[in-house]
């Protein structure tokens, strides 16, 4: 077994594989960027170190640094989470030349399914259904000829990358045109491959995967199905498993199927085969395969009980996790909510800023790297934590979760966890009829207040307000009228002291979304 390994990435994954690492006895080791000294996954670590400025090609992108860091503290292994560098070729090869092992699939796996129109080809060789969809294509004219063949709408898809990054919906000819040069173009920045192809689109669809486990010798293990169709801008947000309302015949074809494709190739590592289920028709295509951990491998691991992390690290050390597990049975359901630094109300726009509260329910799953007092920059994926729930059926796992999102806080800015609560009381959702386009119909309803013009001396203010600073030229402050604003926090069920919006010489204009009186911040 490894005794040092290094963790190449950032945030709660980087804190999952470290945990994982610590609990086999090995020593972790982190690296981080400028805007990250003070992160979670750090102090987490049992050695850190600084690879750079706060931008991604800077520090976690930058794998000269990276590979500086492996050469000269005695790294033996590389975990690469997912993100970043996760399925970078050049990385792996550079590890394995520098002698430190890359923890996660072979080279050509992950070049193979990397390009997904080589991945459609390997499907069809192991008998997997495919949406109707093109090769890749030369010139705008034959993308216009093959989607008058296929039929609109279409999927103008770049054949590199990930993450939602490279598609787009093209539901008639002009928008084919306007958007082709545009994702050849986010493909050759983005993933260094401007080849783009095009895939029939399923207008209400649903996004199922299947996780398996290869050992390389031809063997994988099925670890059940998970359900992503609740995303928005194709990034998942909820995901569940098992997948609600499929029948048994679809599960076990789902699971045949991606044990097919992978077996073929000998598959080695994590890995997850992912599909598009049409909800009309009851069938299901391929759509990619994903060579890395994935974000929501942790409720797969909550009801098989099994640590992914660890099977990956045993497996690239030469120990096979696999045997006796290719029987394994779910037991229950779990679901994961994403909570991201973002604004539902706004179109998702991003938030950063420091978190002034963060508070998780006890005795459930919370994959995390944020808690109070920690600094949220705008130059990372937004996501903050991953809160998971597990009951042994799905309605107890619905219900469970409502009460956990409700006591769950990251106070500092806007995030995305009021919109989960409200989709979980959704009727649609409650009977597991989910659906890629849900969050586009839904009604989402923000107990906020905007100021949309601030007027003369509006502010933020609480009681006594800031005094005790005279020593550093920090003048008292607080309330104008310290009665009124009691009086106005008492009104609305809040703490005398609560912060509040105080106008104090003329009003502005505000916005406000219709709400319970109880449920009101304090104006004054």
């Amino acid at each position: 077994m490894f005794k040092k390994v290094l963790v190449a990435n950032r945030g709660e994954i980087a804190c999952r594989i470290i945990r994982t690492l610590k609990e086999m006895g090995i020593t972790a080791v982190a690296v981080y960027s400028d805007a990250d000294a003070d992160a979670e996954h750090v102090a987490m670590a049992d050695e850190a170190y600084n690879i750079g400025p706060a931008p991604a090609k800077e520090s976690y992108l930058n794998t000269d640094k990276i590979l500086a860091v492996m050469n000269d503290h005695g790294v033996e292994a590389v975990h690469p989470g997912y993100g970043f560098l996760s399925e970078n070729v050049e990385f792996r090869k550079a590890c394995l030349e520098l002698g430190v092992e890359f923890i996660g699939p072979e080279e050509r796996h992950i070049l193979e399914f990397g390009l997904k129109h080589m991945a459609r080809d390997l499907a069809e060789s192991a008998g997997v259904p495919l949406v109707p969809g093109t090769p890749l294509l030369n010139s705008l004219e034959e993308a216009l000829e093959a989607a008058e063949h296929i039929g609109y709408p279409v999927m103008l898809k770049s054949t590199a990358g990930g993450g939602g990054i490279g598609m787009r919906i093209c539901n008639e000819s002009d928008e084919l045109e306007a958007h082709y040069d545009t994702i050849k173009r986010l493909g050759k920045n983005y993933f260094k491959d401007e080849g783009v192809f095009l895939e029939k689109y399923i207008r209400t669809s649903r996004h199922i995967e299947v996780q398996v486990f290869g050992n390389g010798k031809g063997e994988v293990v099925v670890l059940g199905e998970r359900d992503c169709s609740v995303q928005r801008r194709n990034q998942k947000v909820i995901e569940e498993t098992p997948a609600p309302n499929i029948s048994e015949e679809t599960r076990a074809a789902l699971h045949a199927a991606a044990k097919a494709l992978t077996e073929k190739v000998a598959y080695r590592s994590a890995g997850t085969v992912e599909f598009i289920y049409d909800t009309e028709t009851e069938q299901f295509y391929f759509l990619e395969v994903n060579t890395r951990l994935q974000v929501e491998h942790g409720i797969t691991e909550e009801v098989f009980g099994v640590d992914l992390v660890r099977w990956m690290v045993e497996l690239a050390a030469g120990e096979d996790p696999t045997p006796g597990k290719f029987d394994l049975k779910p037991s229950g359901c779990a679901m994961e909510f994403r909570v991201y630094a973002e604004d539902p109300g706004k179109e998702y726009q991003p938030s950063s800023g420091i978190i002034t509260k963060a508070e998780f329910p006890e005795g459930i799953r919370v994959d995390k790297w944020v808690e109070t007092g920690a600094e949220v920059s705008a130059y990372y994926d937004p996501l903050l934590a991953k809160v998971i729930v597990t009951g042994s059926t799905r309605d107890e796992t619905v219900a469970r979760s409502v009460d956990v999102l409700s006591n769950t806080a990251i106070c500092g800015f806007e995030t995305n966890i009021q919109l989960m609560r409200q989709v979980l009381e959704d009727e649609t959702f409650r009977r597991g009829e989910v659906f890629t386009g849900l969050l586009n119909t839904f009604d989402y309803r923000a107990d906020t207040i905007e100021v949309v013009v601030p007027g003369t001396q509006t502010t933020v203010q609480d009681v006594p307000g800031r005094i005790g600073y005279w020593g550093i030229g920090v003048p008292p402050s607080g309330p104008m009228d310290m009665l009124s604003f009691r009086i106005a926090n008492r009104l609305v069920g809040n703490a005398e002291n609560a912060a509040a919006l105080e106008m104090t010489m003329s009003g502005g204009v505000i916005g406000l979304t219709v709400m319970p009186l109880w449920r009101w911040p304090a104006v004054t």
